[in-house]
């Protein structure tokens, strides 16, 4: 996927407490996560890559904002975002 197809799923909301979205590979195993925003997030994102913390080490980033919880991935991977609900 592109950084701009990304960027219009996650709503470029400054919140990034947003539910968790569930992103399909095309090589790898889906992964459940929330996309993060950090002080590299332009740069990550100009270079289609993107910080998202798994569903569970959501809990502990909230509470300590900790950006060594999330992974970094490559936008070009994806092929498909999915908006978890409820």
């Amino acid at each position: 996927m592109t950084s701009e197809q990304i960027e219009k799923f996650i709503g470029g909301s400054k919140d990034a407490h947003h539910e968790p979205a569930k992103i399909f590979f095309k090589t790898r195993s889906t992964v459940e996560g929330v996309f993060i925003k950090t002080p590299d997030y332009v740069e990550l994102k100009r270079k289609n890559f993107w910080r998202i913390v798994s569903v569970k080490n959501l809990d502990d980033y909230r509470s300590s904002n900790d950006v060594n919880l999330s992974r970094i991935f490559n936008g070009a991977e994806f092929t498909r975002l999915s908006q978890q609900k409820g």
